[in-house]
């Protein structure tokens, strides 16, 4: 069985720059437990992959989305 080849979502837009500053978009890349999903899971291409990482990593630096969303038990 064939699988649908991911088409990169920033590459498909033309965005060139993942900029930090887009909490939004950035929080669509992460679990609910904090972690930055795969590239073979969200299927950006590596060059898009490398800045989105970058971009959260500084986001989360500068609380502007948080390190793990709400604690749950």
């Amino acid at each position: 069985m064939l699988k649908k080849k991911r088409i990169c979502r920033f590459c498909e837009e033309g965005i060139e720059y993942i900029d930090f500053k887009d909490d939004k978009r950035l929080s669509r890349f992460t679990t609910e437990q904090g972690k930055i999903i795969p590239r073979r899971t969200s299927g950006t291409c590596a060059k898009h992959q490398r800045q989105l990482t970058r971009a959260i990593k500084i986001a989360r630096e500068l609380a502007l989305i948080p390190y793990v969303s709400e604690m749950t038990k």
